[in-house]
């Protein structure tokens, strides 16, 4: 037995071009799309703008907030300039999602107080 190739359970000598890129990129559900150079610009562009803009219609808010909204607002650009025609790039999935989630979120703050317990009631109501 060689000690640089690979063999499986009985000690046979596996083909180790069945553990090609493509095999390993397929195995881990990496898609391969056709998509341009072009298309990626213009979602880069999309994004950058997107957040920018966000960031600068709230001036008024503190770094560590601003963060929050980063995260959350940076998902759903990646969505919608990255994944333009899928499902949950939709109109209805995004606005409506961040409108129940700040719903939710505001209601939980103020019926609950305690920011913890709060946050971790938030999170959990809609998923129930």
């Amino acid at each position: 037995m060689d000690a640089f190739s690979i063999h499986d359970f009985n000690g046979e000598r596996v083909n180790t071009a069945s553990y090609s890129l493509p095999w390993l990129l397929h195995w881990l559900g990496v898609e391969r799309s056709p998509v341009s150079h072009a298309e990626r610009l213009v979602s880069a562009f999309g994004g950058f703008v997107a957040i920018a803009a966000v960031l600068w219609l709230a001036p008024d808010v503190d770094a560590g907030a601003q963060m929050l909204i980063v995260a959350s607002m940076g998902a759903s650009a990646v969505l919608l300039f990255g994944v333009p025609h899928g499902a949950l790039s939709q109109p209805w999935p995004v606005f409506g999602g961040h409108l129940v989630s700040a719903i939710v979120g505001v209601a939980s703050q103020r019926w609950l107080g305690d920011p913890l317990l709060a946050a971790a009631a938030a999170v959990a109501w809609p998923s129930a």
